[in-house]
């Protein structure tokens, strides 16, 4: 229904480029100014990043690879529309939240690009797909993550995914991936000004590219892509590491079903490989796989409502290295 009414007024001219949740998605981003500040700061003082060694270089992938999983922290529709702005840098509260990632798999992660790296005559390219959640700082996040990954050559190119029309309260389009960049370029904070004006060229080059298609927000589970979006299905098949960000993402990866624990994350998938992936989820719905025997239990006997209130997260693997 939501579809068939968003089709009608976009065929109105006054209402064709409608968002209801522009101007929610947009406070979100200025409410975190402060935060967005800090990590490009962060990620402008990383001098010379291709030439860190390989110990440093692994350190700050994790570190951005953390900050990117608790961005999607930020999820108006956990907040029902309210604020869910991040206050401070992301950067502080790290070592803090370590003991909250239930799946950690971001060696896996760091092996496949790394070996990917160091085999680069063999391998002159590696692409990286980040399929998008929310707009605003967790857009932010994403984007630290792919500047950090093409500088360091752990990627020589970055596509991300995001949703043909305005979709789940914040989800990430066109308009909010233009609009984010506009907003930092026009900073008179230099730092933010440098990596507006530097993604900006990223996609300009074709070294980031934005994708958007309309299976994304299609009522199917990933694993019917291959029948109903073959052309996704074949583009993602082309990546050497995809990325899902956010809650929705995982829900749709998994069939939104009510799996034990312990069911292995590649049978949950049902047959949705098309190439290497991780899941990257703040845990705000009532579905959760591949946990070690007892896991989830346990966490819900000091937190009965875990699954659903965004303070735990997973980095979730599956594929070959």
């Amino acid at each position: 229904m939501y579809r068939r009414v968003y089709e009608a007024l976009m065929l109105s001219s006054p209402t064709s480029d409608l968002d209801v949740f522009k101007e929610s998605k947009e406070q979100n981003f200025l409410e975190s100014k402060e935060a967005v500040m800090s990590l490009c700061s962060y990620l402008q003082g990383l001098n010379s990043i291709e030439n860190l060694d390989e110990n440093r270089l692994k350190d700050e992938f994790f570190k951005l690879l953390q900050v990117s999983l608790w961005g999607n922290k930020c999820d108006l529709s956990l907040s029902g529309g309210q604020s869910s702005s991040q206050k401070c840098s992301p950067l502080i509260a790290l070592e803090e939240l370590k003991p909250f990632i239930l799946v950690n798999d971001v060696e896996h992660l760091w092996s496949l690009l790394r070996n990917r790296k160091k085999m680069r005559q063999k391998f002159p390219t590696t692409r990286v797909d980040f399929v998008l959640d929310n707009a605003g700082f967790e857009l932010v996040t994403d984007l630290v993550l792919a500047d950090f990954l093409l500088a360091s050559k752990l990627a020589t190119e970055i596509h991300f995914h995001g949703k043909s029309i305005p979709w789940y309260v914040s989800d990430t389009n066109k308009n909010d991936m233009n609009w984010v960049l506009e907003e930092l370029k026009a900073s008179n904070i230099k730092c933010m000004f440098e990596c507006g004006s530097n993604w900006e060229l990223y996609f300009k080059k074709h070294t980031w590219i934005y994708q958007d298609h309309m299976f994304w927000t299609l009522p199917y589970e990933y694993c019917a892509m291959s029948w109903v979006a073959p052309d996704l299905y074949a583009e993602l098949q082309k990546s050497n590491l995809v990325l899902f960000k956010g809650d929705l993402n995982y829900r749709k990866l998994v069939a939104d079903r009510k799996w034990g624990f312990t069911v292995p994350f590649h049978q949950a998938l049902n047959g949705f490989h098309p190439a290497p992936l991780c899941s990257i989820r703040t845990v705000k719905a009532e579905v959760q796989v591949g946990l070690a025997p007892g896991q989830g239990e346990q966490i819900a006997v000091t937190d009965p409502q875990w699954m659903t209130i965004g303070k735990y997260g997973i980095f979730q693997f599956d594929g070959t290295l």
